[in-house]
């Protein structure tokens, strides 16, 4: 025994030179009559390679210094926070609370509760390893740094945190306190006292420059863009650009450059045929538009309407006859023209020529000049002029129109008016508005060719012209019921 604690004078002689050692122990009075038996340890030191051995801690701050062959004992673990604490609320939908300015929230999720201010521990992060000595250390806050204390100083009593340390509190005794901010707003670069702007939504054309929207991008060439032919049309365009003349090349050769390889009379004749073919097709039609029977007071008659043309697309020949008589006498009137058509628009022709006709009171030769065709909404329309071989001059329009009920039924109605410039008591006609016809026919059409029809038409007639037919022992009004057929071919 006495062998060995001379061996160990050595090493307490060097461990008490040692600064460390000197540090461990500076400030702490030892117990009078309190000696540590031979083979003990040092408080917090355990055997090397016992089970609560921590090596990594040896020479760490506030570390216990342990001799040869001991190392410091494993620190215990820090203590939950939240420990014995009722969260069963967590999640409930509460109130934000007022934040202090300048809290900084960014990273908060949306909706999320910011937690209430726990007291911090006072015993968090401290080294407990030296307890049972004679001066308990007081406790220090969380995060305390006590490596370089004085050997017998005494800590500085625990003082609460300031929750307003580095805040700007120039503004203190506003009455107005901070509104609460939402959840991820950033507010750390407000200033002491300010409030925050209204949300306001980001314009999203914010910083565009939108000066030279519809312009043309500068730098573009748009010379080679293809652009509209220079040809005439319905809508012309004043702003059309001009027609490129052709080059001098595309007039030095030939009108037909395949009669350089083939016999130009052939070629002639195949392209004659083409036209024909292609551009010049002669048509011919007649169309049976009415011929019916009529019936009134007592009186049955019959009537005719038809017309006809041979010819291309531009130019025609149409002829027209109508007339109408008693089954039981002769020919009341009857009419025929001759007409050059020539199309000046798509759908109207321009017409001219002669017409002839027979009346019991004297016959006519006139000279007709009028158009016809089909109008806007499917309206057929015919009118024309009629100058006289006496000079007699009046005017005649038509207009009907097909409205189909199914595929195969059809209403057509039907108006006709009669003018006159002059009276001309011959023929029982008046000046102005001579005469009024107005119809309704209801056809079947067994097929486009062919339709048989029923109808009605009533008659008026004005001024001067009714007044003829009253003196002829004749009504100015009359009332027809029609039966009849419409055919073409």
């Amino acid at each position: 025994m006495i062998r060995r604690s001379v061996g160990l004078i050595p090493l307490l002689l060097a461990a008490s030179a040692s600064p460390v050692f000197a540090q461990s122990h500076a400030g702490h009075v030892p117990a009078p009559g309190a000696a540590r038996p031979a083979g003990q340890l040092p408080a917090g030191c355990v055997r090397r390679g016992a089970a609560t051995a921590d090596p990594s801690r040896v020479g760490t701050p506030g570390a216990p210094v342990c001799p040869t062959g001991a190392v410091p004992e494993r620190a215990p673990a820090a203590a939950d926070p939240h420990a014995g604490h009722d969260i069963s609320t967590t999640g409930q939908t509460q109130p934000a609370p007022a934040m202090p300015a300048g809290h900084d929230m960014s990273s908060m999720q949306a909706g999320q509760q910011p937690a209430p201010t726990v007291p911090a521990d006072p015993h968090a992060g401290h080294d407990m390893s030296t307890t049972g000595q004679t001066q308990p250390a007081p406790a220090m806050p969380a995060g305390h740094d006590m490596s370089s204390m004085q050997a017998g100083q005494q800590p500085a009593p625990t003082v609460p945190a300031d929750p307003h340390a580095g805040h700007d509190m120039s503004t203190t005794g506003q009455t107005q306190p901070a509104p609460a901010m939402p959840a991820g707003h950033d507010m750390s670069t407000m200033q002491a006292g300010q409030q925050p702007a209204p949300t306001v939504p980001a314009d999203p054309h914010a910083g565009h420059d939108m000066s030279t929207m519809g312009q043309t991008p500068a730098g573009h060439d748009m010379s080679g863009m293809a652009m509209p032919p220079d040809v005439p049309t319905s809508a012309d365009n004043p702003g059309r650009p001009p027609e490129t003349p052709p080059p001098p090349g595309a007039t030095s050769g030939p009108a037909h450059a395949a009669d350089l390889l083939f016999d130009p009379a052939e070629m002639a004749a195949a392209r004659e045929q083409l036209r024909v073919e292609n551009g010049d097709v002669r048509t011919t039609a007649v169309v049976m538009d009415q011929l019916e029977a009529t019936f009134a007071d007592g009186e049955d008659a019959y009537a005719w309407d038809a017309q006809g043309w041979t010819g291309g697309d531009i130019n025609r020949f149409w002829w027209k006859s109508e007339g109408e008589g008693a089954f039981d006498g002769e020919v009341e009137e009857a009419e025929i023209q001759a007409l050059y058509s020539r199309a000046f628009r798509p759908f109207f022709d321009f017409q001219t020529g002669v017409r002839q006709t027979w009346r019991p009171e004297g016959d006519r030769t006139d000279l007709v000049v009028g158009v016809q065709g089909l109008a806007p909404y499917w309206f057929e329309v015919d009118a024309a002029a009629f100058l006289s071989n006496k000079g007699e001059l009046t005017a005649r329009a038509e207009a009907e129109y097909d409205q189909r009920i199914t595929n195969r039924w059809i209403v057509q109605p039907r108006a006709e008016v009669v003018l006159s410039a002059e009276d001309i008591p011959e023929l029982r006609i008046g000046s102005g508005l001579s005469s009024l016809q107005v119809g309704v026919r209801l056809r079947y059409e067994f097929h486009k060719e062919f339709a048989p029809y029923i109808g009605v038409e009533w008659t008026r007639s004005f001024g001067d012209t009714a007044d003829f037919l009253e003196a002829d022992g004749r009504s100015s009004e009359d009332t027809r019921l029609v039966v009849g057929i419409r055919a073409w071919f």
